[in-house]
C-alpha cells in the first residue's frame, strides 16, 4: 500500500486552437492560486489540495438521494420518537443549565448526521426539528466558554474533577454545518469562546483518558476549521496541545477498539498540516495499512472487529461495526482532502457501496450491530466467543445498537456532500461519481452549476453538463480510480486523450461555455483478488463493486411496533460454495448479465441492474456453527465431489446474506476441508503472532523457522499462561501433539514490524516454557487429564501426549514460562478417539 504523498503539478498535455479555447490538461490537482470562495487552510497551514463545500452546494440525484430520502423515512428521521436518548424535554443538551439526561454522545452522534440530512434533502420538518436542538445548545454556554452537560464536568457519584469532552467534540460538527447552510455567526463566537475556555484548562485534566483522548482528532479538525474562519493565532496553539494530549497514534497504536482505529489513525496526518513535516503523514499511513494487512484481508474496505480486532479473529465472518464504517469513510474523505491522494476516495468508495448498505435494511428502517463479509445468517442468538460482544448483534433492529443507531446518520450525508470539491486556481474537482449536481463560484468569480448524468458505480459512464451564466476559466479535476485500466474522455464532441500513469487524478484547465458537456468513461471489468493471508481466499470485483452470492433470503419479523419492525434473517438457499476458476485468466470464468429490476433501491436483491454469473461447488463439511455462526474458511484451493453447478453472484451491498471471500475449489489435488476446525484463544495474544497460527497446518523445518506463523503469549514472561481450543460440538480427545516454537539464542535488531516496536520471533525471547499441562473442560470446570505421559518441552518435533479418553468442548493447555522469557506454539494438533 502506498504512503500518503503530495501530488506535483505535472502538465502532459496542453491542446490549443485559440486563447479561449485552449485546453491546458494535466494529470495532477492543481497546486497553485489558493481558492478565492471558500475556507481553505490559512498560511501557516499546508495549502489544501482540495477544499469542502459549504453545505448546501451539492444536491445528490438518482440513487444517493433515495438514499437520502429513505434516511429521512426511516429511523434517522425519526429517532425523537424512537430512541429515549433523543427526546428533546429533559434532556441535557437542551437545558440551559446543562442538567437533565442523556448528555453524552448520543444526541451529537444523530444530530451530526439528521442536521445535514435536513439540508441536503431540503425537508422542512427536519431542518426545523433540527434547528430546534442547535438553538437550545447555544443556549447552553456558560460564561467561562464550556457548553453541554455539566455532568461531562465531574463525577457525580465521586466528585472527582474529570472532565469529558467526547461529546462536545461530536456536537461541534452540527454546529459547523448549520453555520455553513445559513452564515449565522453566533457559531464562530460560540466556538471561539469554548475554544478560549479549552486553552485554560490544566493539562492533566486536559484529554486525560479514554474515548476522548484517543479521539481527539476530532476536536483538532473544529479548531482547525475555526482557525480557518477567523485566523485567530492562538487556535494554532491549542492545536498543537491538543496534539500533545491525544494518544500516541506515532508510536504504536494505543487502542485495537474497531471504531477508535477508523477514527483516530488520521490523527497524525491531520496534524501534518501544521508542521508540515511528511513523517506525520507517514505514520497515518504506517497504522491503516498495519490495521489493514493484520485485520483487513478481506473484501468491503473494512477490518475485523467486534468489537476490538483480536488476535486470532481476523477472518471474513468477523464484523465491523457500522459505527466503524461511517468514522472509515469519514477518515478517508478527511484525508482525501488533507492529502489530494485520491487513493482516499476509492478507499472511501469501498466502504460506502459494498460494507455500509447491507448493515441497514434496504428502506433504511432497521440496522444491525455487526455487518461480516461472510454472513449467512443474521439471527438474534448469541455469537461468542467467536463474536466478542455476547447477545444479538446481527439481527436489524431500528430500538437496538445505541451507538450504530445514532452515528449512522452522517455516512450518507457527508459522502454526498464530498462528491464535489474545490481546488486551488479556483477550480472544482470530481472526487466521487454519483447523480447529482453541484453549485459554486468559479475562476474570476462566475457561479456555475455542474449536473453529473450516471448510475455510478453500477454503470461506466458519467456525463457532467456545466450551466453558466457566462464563460468562465476554470481547472476541473476529475478522479481516476486505480482500478480504472483504461478510462476515456470527451469534451463536448471531442476525443481528449488522457496520458498514461498512475491512476489518480486528471484536471482540464479551459474556458467553460453553458452547456458544455464532459464524458468519462471508465470501463469495468471484472477483476478476481486473491487473498493469500485468509487462507487463500478470493474475492470478485467489477469496476468498484465487489460481489457476494445471490443468497435466498427468509425474513422473520419480530417485536412488537408495526410501524418500526425487527428482523431476523436466515438463508433460503444453499450457501456453502467454492468457486470453479478458469486459469490462468479467473476473471473468464464469470458471465455478466443485465437484469430487469423491480425496485429502485439498487442495494436490494430486487433492484440490482447486473449480476455475474459463475461456476461452483458446494463443500459439504462448510456449515453453520451451531449458535448461528457461518464456519470458518479454511485453506483454498479444497478438494470437493460435488457436482458443479451454476451460481448468480450481486453487488455485495445489496446482499444482507453474503459469501464474498469465496475458497476456490481445486482443479486436481487440493486441502480437504475439515469438519469442525476448533476455535483457537491465548490468554496473552499477540496481534503479529495470534492464536489461530497453532491450527494452521503448517509446521516448518524446525521450532526456529520463522518462515511459518506462530502462536506468542505476547510480553509476558515466567508467568502461567494458557492456550485453548474450542469445538463446536463434544469431541471424544484421546492424545495431544504440540510443537514448541524456540529461537535459542536468536536475536534479530529491534523486533519491529511496520515500524512498531513488538516482542516478536527473532527477538530471541520465545523458548520452551519450564512445564505444561493439560486440561479439559467437564461442563462446570476445568479438570486435569488423567494417566498421561509425560508433557513433553522437547524442540524440532511434535510432543506427543496420550491420555484417558474425554469428552469434552473444550482443551486448555497450562504453561509455565521460563523467567525472562515468552513462549509460543508453532501446531498444536487434537487425537480423537476412532469410532
Amino acid at each position: 500500500m502506498r504512503h500518503l504523498t503530495r501530488l506535483s503539478f505535472l502538465a502532459f498535455a496542453v491542446v490549443a486552437a485559440n486563447a479561449e479555447d485552449s485546453i491546458r490538461l494535466t494529470r495532477a490537482l492543481p497546486k497553485e492560486g489558493g481558492n478565492s470562495y471558500y475556507a481553505a487552510n490559512r498560511p501557516p497551514l499546508v495549502s489544501s489540495p482540495l477544499i469542502k463545500l459549504p453545505v448546501g452546494s451539492v444536491q445528490a440525484g438518482g440513487w444517493l438521494r433515495l438514499q437520502l430520502d429513505l434516511m429521512a423515512a426511516g429511523f434517522t428521521g425519526h429517532l425523537e420518537e424512537i430512541s429515549q436518548f433523543c427526546r428533546f424535554d429533559g434532556n441535557a443538551w437542551t437545558s440551559r443549565t446543562g442538567q437533565g439526561k442523556f448528555g453524552w454522545e448520543e444526541v451529537p452522534y444523530w444530530l451530526k448526521g439528521f442536521a445535514d440530512l435536513g439540508y441536503l434533502t431540503g425537508d422542512e420538518r427536519i431542518q426545523k426539528e433540527a434547528r430546534r436542538w442547535i438553538e437550545a445548545v447555544l443556549s447552553s454556554q456558560l460564561p467561562n466558554g464550556y457548553f453541554g452537560s455539566r455532568a461531562n464536568l465531574s463525577d457525580a457519584e465521586s466528585g472527582a474533577r474529570v472532565l469529558d469532552l467526547w461529546p462536545n467534540m461530536v456536537m461541534l460538527y452540527p454546529l459547523r454545518s448549520y453555520y455553513e447552510a445559513t452564515g449565522d455567526r453566533r457559531v464562530l463566537d460560540f466556538m471561539t469562546r469554548y475554544f478560549r475556555w479549552q486553552a485554560t484548562v490544566p493539562l492533566d485534566r486536559f484529554l486525560p483518558a479514554s474515548w476522548q483522548k484517543w479521539r481527539a482528532g476530532d476536536n483538532l479538525d473544529s479548531i482547525y476549521w475555526l482557525y480557518n474562519r477567523t485566523g485567530e493565532p492562538w487556535l494554532l496553539d491549542l492545536a498543537r496541545v491538543n496534539h500533545e494530549r491525544t494518544a500516541d497514534w506515532i508510536g504504536g497504536i494505543p487502542t485495537w477498539h474497531g471504531v477508535n482505529l477508523a477514527q483516530c489513525f488520521r490523527e497524525p496526518a491531520q496534524y501534518y498540516q501544521q508542521t508540515h513535516d511528511s513523517r506525520y503523514l507517514d505514520a497515518t499511513s504506517r497504522v491503516y495499512e498495519t490495521v489493514m494487512s493484520l485485520y483487513g484481508q478481506f473484501p468491503g474496505g473494512m477490518f475485523a472487529a467486534d468489537e476490538n480486532a483480536r488476535p486470532g479473529f481476523s477472518g471474513p465472518r468477523q464484523g465491523s461495526e457500522t459505527c466503524a464504517m461511517v468514522e472509515m469513510m469519514h477518515s478517508a474523505e478527511m484525508l482525501l482532502r488533507i492529502t489530494g491522494d485520491a487513493a482516499w476516495a476509492d478507499r472511501a468508495e469501498d466502504v460506502a457501496f459494498n460494507s455500509l448498505p447491507a448493515s441497514m435494511t434496504a428502506d433504511l428502517k432497521a440496522l444491525h450491530y455487526l455487518t461480516a463479509a461472510n454472513q449467512v445468517s443474521l439471527d438474534r442468538a448469541d455469537k461468542s466467543p467467536m463474536i466478542e460482544n455476547s447477545g444479538d448483534q446481527f439481527s436489524y433492529n431500528p430500538y437496538q445498537y445505541r451507538c450504530c443507531q445514532h452515528n449512522v446518520a452522517f455516512g450518507w450525508p457527508y459522502f454526498a456532500e464530498t462528491l464535489w470539491l474545490a481546488t486551488p486556481n479556483n477550480g472544482l474537482a470530481a472526487a466521487f461519481y454519483a447523480p447529482g449536481k453541484v453549485m459554486a463560484k468559479v475562476g474570476d468569480g462566475a457561479e456555475v452549476s455542474i449536473t453529473s448524468e450516471t448510475k455510478y458505480p453500477f454503470s461506466s459512464e458519467i456525463t457532467m453538463r456545466i450551466g453558466a451564466t457566462r464563460p468562465v476559466r476554470f481547472p476541473l479535476a476529475l478522479r481516476l480510480p486505480a482500478w480504472s485500466q483504461q478510462p476515456a474522455l470527451r469534451i463536448n464532441q471531442t476525443e481528449i486523450a488522457i496520458p498514461p500513469g498512475k491512476r489518480n487524478w486528471v484536471a482540464i484547465e479551459r474556458v467553460w461555455h453553458d452547456g458544455d458537456s464532459v464524458r468519462l468513461a471508465l470501463p469495468m471489468k471484472v477483476h478476481v483478488r486473491r487473498w493469500e493471508r485468509n487462507h487463500n481466499a478470493v474475492s470478485v470485483d467489477r469496476g468498484p463493486l465487489t460481489y457476494s452470492l445471490r443468497i435466498a433470503e427468509n425474513w422473520k419479523q419480530y417485536g412488537n411496533d408495526p410501524h418500526w419492525p425487527a428482523y431476523e434473517v436466515t438463508p433460503a438457499s444453499p450457501w456453502n460454495y467454492a468457486l470453479v476458476l478458469n486459469a490462468p485468466n479467473a476473471a473468464s470464468s464469470f458471465r455478466e448479465l443485465e437484469v430487469p429490476t423491480h425496485s429502485a433501491q439498487p442495494f436490494s436483491p430486487d433492484g440490482v441492474p447486473l449480476i455475474l454469473r459463475a461456476r461452483a461447488k458446494r463443500i459439504p463439511q462448510w456449515t453453520i456453527e451451531p449458535n448461528g455462526m457461518i464456519g470458518e474458511l479454511q485453506a483454498s484451493p479444497v478438494e470437493t465431489n460435488s457436482a458443479e453447478e451454476e451460481i448468480s453472484l450481486m453487488p455485495m451491498g445489496a446482499a444482507r446474506l453474503r459469501i464474498t471471500a469465496f475458497p476456490e475449489a481445486a482443479a486436481h489435488s487440493g486441502a480437504r476441508w475439515q469438519e469442525s476446525s476448533p476455535l483457537a484463544t491465548l490468554s496473552r495474544p499477540s496481534h503479529f503472532q495470534p492464536p489461530s497460527a497453532m491450527d494452521d497446518g503448517l509446521v516448518g523445518d524446525s521450532s526456529a523457522d520463522t518462515a511459518v506463523p506462530w502462536a506468542v503469549w505476547s510480553d509476558t514472561y515466567g508467568s502461567i499462561e494458557w492456550a485453548e481450543y474450542t469445538f463446536s460440538s463434544p469431541r471424544r480427545v484421546t492424545s495431544v501433539d504440540v510443537y514448541w516454537a524456540d529461537e535459542g539464542d536468536a536475536r534479530n535488531a529491534g523486533g519491529v514490524h511496520a515500524g512498531l516496536r513488538l516482542a516478536l520471533p527473532g527477538d530471541g525471547a520465545v523458548r520452551v516454557p519450564r512445564s505444561w499441562k493439560l486440561l479439559y473442560w467437564d461442563g462446570t470446570a476445568w479438570q486435569a487429564v488423567r494417566n498421561h505421559e509425560e508433557f513433553g518441552i522437547q524442540t524440532n518435533k511434535f510432543n506427543h501426549v496420550t491420555f484417558d479418553p474425554v469428552a469434552t468442548t473444550a482443551l486448555r493447555l497450562d504453561a509455565l514460562l521460563e523467567p525472562g522469557n515468552t513462549a509460543g506454539i508453532i501446531e498444536w494438533r487434537v487425537g480423537e478417539e476412532q469410532r
